[in-house]
């Protein structure tokens, strides 16, 4: 069991590999990936039940699907750390032939890696599969999703979700990064989506709404919340609502650094609100 401290000291050396795997190869996603790094850290250091003796059945083990694969960055920080792969990999960030492509592949082979996750839309599909899976093979581990709020305005979503409810898939926990942020603006500018905690009770899901969703404390009571809601015949969600380019403060409440690598002296700016604690790759 981790301390408070300890799970904090994690997330400031995921934000620090963050911003230099993009700097370094000028290219990649900073914005959500800092917005998700508590997260990560909650989910990874505390809160899933798994092995680093990487299969990819999962069996007797929970599992993590990444469905908006472009925050990348905070994933293989995450799963290097964790003991996934060796943290001296992050530096091969986007190269030609690296296994850690921009966004996540598998036919290298990544541990800690199930889906290719480069077209939004998808992951909680894939992940409502994996958890009919573990139920027919009566494994009572569960499966957890992280999507972000504007690829809910793919429709395949939509189909996924109804479909869930309607087959009572209550051994899954999707998390929304409801960071109101994506690419081109505001996601209520892009496409207006309404009352998303709405939506989805209306769709027969549980929803529980994390406020603070930056804040270790309130993601690991959430996540509590939600892991004590599953096997009731009801799916799972979790509205994390997070601050895009968190703990980087010229990144912060800006969509302008969804996809925008620091410069030289951003990179130092950066680094120095974050300081070293687990040691840099």
């Amino acid at each position: 069991m981790s301390t408070t401290q300890e799970l904090k000291d994690f997330t400031q050396q995921v934000r620090r590999d963050i911003v230099r795997m993009v700097h370094a190869v000028n290219s990649g996603h900073p914005g959500g990936s800092l917005g998700c790094a508590e997260f990560f850290t909650c989910l990874y250091q505390e809160v899933m039940d798994y092995s680093t003796d990487f299969t990819m059945d999962g069996i007797n083990e929970d599992v993590f699907f990444l469905s908006n694969g472009h925050i990348s960055p905070v994933y293989y920080s995450v799963l290097a750390h964790s003991g996934f792969f060796s943290v001296s990999e992050l530096a091969t960030f986007r190269h030609i032939d690296s296994r850690l492509q921009g966004h996540p592949t598998t036919h290298e082979g990544l541990p800690g890696v199930r889906i290719a996750s480069g077209s939004l839309g998808q992951g909680m599909s894939v992940a409502i599969g994996a958890a009919e899976a573990k139920k027919l093979n009566g494994d009572k581990k569960l499966v957890y999703t992280l999507h972000g709020d504007g690829e809910l305005q793919e429709g395949q979503n939509w189909e996924a979700i109804m479909y869930a409810s309607a087959k009572k898939i209550d051994n899954m926990i999707c998390t929304i990064d409801l960071n109101g942020q994506q690419i081109d603006g505001s996601t209520d500018d892009v496409l207006f989506m309404g009352n998303v905690k709405e939506k989805f009770e209306a769709f027969g899901w549980d929803v529980i709404e994390v406020k603070e969703g930056n804040d270790i404390l309130g993601i690991l009571s959430g996540l509590s919340q939600a892991k004590s809601l599953t096997g009731k015949g009801k799916p799972v969600c979790i509205l994390l609502h997070t601050e895009m380019g968190n703990g980087v403060d010229f990144m912060m409440g800006t969509h302008k650094w969804h996809g925008v690598a620091p410069n030289d002296e951003q990179l130092e700016s950066a680094l120095a609100q974050n300081p070293e604690t687990l040691g840099d790759y």
